[in-house]
């Protein structure tokens, strides 16, 4: 597979259709899934030429949901280019951008176009954008609705940054109405300040005393009041990055109850726990933050259930001098895991080991993030009309993360050194082959994405 190329028809020993993995050609056209056939029918189907990719498993293209691009005005921390370059290497075919912490903040519709400006000719893969709510904005949700913005998100504590500060329930009540009819949704970082017996001054170079700051029970309130406005308003709401498993049972009973919830988890929360955060290692601070193994634990039941609807990267990077790496201070150092790349694998080495299947993969990577951003329509599944959006991995290949197969802009990461299972051999957006085998296409490929949600009747 050539990068840049265009495929007419792919084939391979095992292509995910129909819930099962079988022998099969995948005919594409124009961009999109034409059909999927039997290897035995597909001669008569395809004049040009089939690239045989072998025992290869093609799967949906992965769509993370939950990427900071930081483009423009942080392209220090990352940028469009490196970022969507670094999910094609890991097979991911679709990103939704974050509203922060690109400066301006996508908090506005101008803001927005200038976002749009920024990311054109850049993109790798194909990117759709999520808006920002912050108090005062809410007479510019429904322009940016209307512009395509995937939905929005908002922050129950302070934010990191100060250009997108954190909301107050009037502003919550105000953005839930300008939601109403739209059919958009509202992403929400579930944390509260609370009152909670003051964690006693730790040492700041030890996880621990970065984990106290941010009990569960920061999760929990913030959580109870989502689940509230999720029933009186009606509106989609959304839960980024869970981390405790506390609140699980507040989220099955709001859902019972007819909130439109959904849920999600990242792989550091899947894959990391704090008793094996060394001193110093700031690399894995992140906020809310890793608990331990029994919290972790309870997530990937959670997973197993149905309770949490999807994984994604939440992939936050910045420049190594935030992190603090000298000093070692967690309570000092920038909260951000950095894994867009690496997604499909670190969820396929861990739920491999857990009874998870490829069924569940595709639904927990692909499915249920293209559905939360209203891409289900032409993302997440392969199925005759949808985008041709491939990814082409060996599930049993093994491979270390290591500074020089890191395509982020920073290479700073917690995963360094470890071993994962599940290589991305080639990734296909719509139809063009924007990686293989470590080159990517000499232009990017990917485009941005606008999301066609209902006109609401006006207030």
């Amino acid at each position: 597979m050539e990068p840049g190329s265009t495929v007419s028809a792919v084939r391979s020993q095992r292509v995910w259709y129909g819930e099962e993995i079988r022998p099969a050609v995948i005919i594409i056209k124009e961009g999109k899934i034409h059909s999927i056939l039997p290897d035995s029918e597909a001669s008569a189907h395809t004049a040009g030429k089939v690239v045989d990719v072998g025992n290869s498993l093609i799967m949906p293209g992965i769509v993370d949901c939950h990427v900071h691009v930081n483009e423009p005005g942080r392209t220090s921390w990352e940028g469009y280019w490196t970022a969507t370059q670094a999910a094609a290497a890991g097979g991911v075919t679709t990103i939704v951008d974050m509203p922060l912490n690109s400066i301006p903040p996508t908090t506005t519709l101008r803001n927005f176009h200038e976002k749009l400006g920024a990311a054109t000719g850049q993109c790798f893969v194909d990117t759709a954008f999520w808006g920002g709510v912050i108090p005062g904005n809410k007479l510019e949700l429904r322009p940016m609705v209307q512009a395509g913005v995937a939905g929005f998100k908002c922050f129950l504590i302070h934010s990191g940054v100060d250009e997108f500060p954190h909301v107050s329930d009037t502003d919550l009540h105000a953005a839930m109405k300008q939601l109403q009819g739209t059919g958009s949704v509202l992403l929400f970082h579930a944390e509260r300040e609370v009152e909670h017996a003051a964690a006693e001054k730790g040492d700041p170079h030890e996880y621990s005393t970065f984990l106290r700051s941010r009990p569960d029970i920061m999760e929990l309130e913030a959580i109870r009041t989502v689940t509230q406005l999720c029933l009186q308003y009606q509106v989609r709401c959304h839960i980024v990055h869970l981390s405790s498993a506390q609140p699980l049972e507040l989220i099955r009973a709001a859902r019972k109850a007819g909130a439109p919830l959904t849920v999600e988890t990242t792989h550091h929360y899947l894959n990391l726990c704090a008793e094996n955060i060394p001193a110093r290692a700031t690399q894995f601070k992140c906020c809310p933050p890793i608990r331990d193994t029994a919290n972790r634990e309870l997530l990937w039941s959670a997973l197993k259930a149905g309770d949490i609807d999807m994984v994604v990267s939440d992939h936050s990077p910045c420049t190594p001098d935030l992190k603090c790496l000298d000093t070692g201070d967690f309570t000092q150092a920038w909260g951000g895991i950095s894994s867009l790349q690496f997604g499909l694998s670190l969820f396929w080495t861990s739920a491999s080991k857990r009874g998870f299947s490829f069924s569940d993969a595709v639904r927990l990577l692909c499915k249920e993030p293209a559905q939360l951003c209203r891409l289900d329509d032409r993302k997440g599944s392969l199925i005759p009309g949808h985008d041709a959006d491939l990814v082409i991995w060996d599930p049993e290949k093994e491979f270390t993360v290591n500074k020089d197969n890191i395509h982020h802009k920073n290479k700073l990461t917690p995963y360094v050194g470890l071993a994962l299972r599940g290589k991305v051999k080639a990734t296909v957006v719509r139809g063009k082959v924007v990686y293989s085998h470590g080159s990517f296409s000499s232009q990017p490929l990917g485009k941005p994405l606008f999301i066609q949600h209902k006109t609401p009747s006006p207030l």
